[in-house]
């Protein structure tokens, strides 16, 4: 899997500078060199859709968390860094998420306790997936008359409803991480250190609470999906400051299509090229030249820098400096 992720980003790094060639990337620069300065607003205003998402995570670990040590702020640095590991870093869009069980832990809730959150907010984002991007193609038939060109992506999307069905039903009635637990232990001789992290009876029973609290999971959803439709108008800003005005409807309907994308061609890290040919592709549609689309994808790229590598920077201090406190505290339990 981690070979295929880099081939597969290779090759998506390939189609995405053939695309920047064959647009030239004098036009290109012109668009990002008209909207100059202003593009750093990008950098703010993504703080207000990871916010509402951070929002739908606190309504799911809130009932673990009775001192409230896991506050906003501090979600939102986890979310920040789950965020930038998953879009900067080859990690298969899952290494995020288990940073972020350990950072939370931190703050004393059970890893268990935090796992079944993640697990649920995966799942809701899912959910969320696939409402947004309906969203985005009920809107783009509508913009453009037309609905053959959404054919691909339709039954793509149709084909994969089956799987986060199948999640949703296993992990309300199933025992998945138990069953898990007991195939590592099996493969790896008895208890280890990987079957204790697992700690598969107490995730599952985690995960049934996450279910047993249906008002906290659809609080939850919304925040997400109001997150989705916020986070769109980053590309109506953008095109805005790079010459190409578009709609509001124009610029939730481009972006839920091209998230669309990226989701079913996932195992391309960061969407190298899926991002790109979306913008091109879709862009196209409501009248975009493919200049602003190439254009626009690289303005997200570099507020995806721009706004990830200062957290992944903390998260490396913030490991550092626990590591130096932990030996520090060892050296005077040993020299008193």
């Amino acid at each position: 899997m981690k070979v295929l992720s880099y081939v597969a980003g290779l090759l998506g790094l390939g189609a995405a500078i053939a695309l920047v060639a064959h647009q030239g990337w004098g036009e290109i620069a012109a668009a990002i060199d008209h909207a100059g300065w202003p593009l750093l607003w990008l950098l703010p205003f993504h703080v207000l859709p990871l916010l509402l998402d951070v929002l739908g995570w606190r309504a799911l670990i809130a009932p673990r968390d009775p001192d409230r040590q896991a506050t906003v702020p501090f979600l939102f640095w986890v979310a920040a860094i789950r965020e930038a590991s998953n879009r900067l870093l080859p990690v298969a869009n899952i290494g995020g998420e288990i940073i972020g069980i350990r950072l939370v832990k931190w703050r004393g809730i059970g890893g268990a306790a935090v796992a079944a959150s993640i697990i649920m907010e995966v799942l809701l984002t899912l959910v969320n997936q696939y409402l947004f991007t309906a969203l985005g193609i009920i809107l783009l038939i509508e913009l453009t008359s037309s609905i053959s060109a959404f054919s691909t992506v339709i039954s793509a999307l149709a084909a994969s409803v089956p799987l986060p069905i199948f999640l949703i039903i296993i992990l309300r009635h199933g025992k998945v991480f138990s069953r898990l637990e007991g195939f590592a232990e099996k493969l790896l001789g008895g208890r280890s250190t990987l079957t204790e992290l697992i700690d598969g009876a107490n995730l599952d029973q985690e995960i049934r609470e996450q279910y047993s609290r249906p008002l906290r999971l659809m609080v939850a959803t919304g925040w997400q999906f109001v997150g989705y439709v916020v986070g769109s108008f980053e590309t109506w800003l953008a095109l805005h400051l790079l010459g190409y005005p578009i709609s509001v409807w124009d610029a939730i309907a481009i972006e839920a299509v091209t998230q669309a994308l990226r989701h079913i061609i996932f195992i391309v890290p960061a969407g190298l090229g899926v991002q790109e040919g979306g913008l091109v592709l879709f862009g196209n549609m409501i009248g975009l030249p493919p200049e602003a689309s190439v254009a626009l994808s690289l303005v997200k790229r570099m507020r995806e820098v721009g706004f990830g590598v200062p957290a992944l920077i903390s998260w490396q201090w913030a490991e550092a400096r626990r590591l130096y406190a932990g030996s520090s505290a060892r050296a005077n339990s040993e020299h008193p």
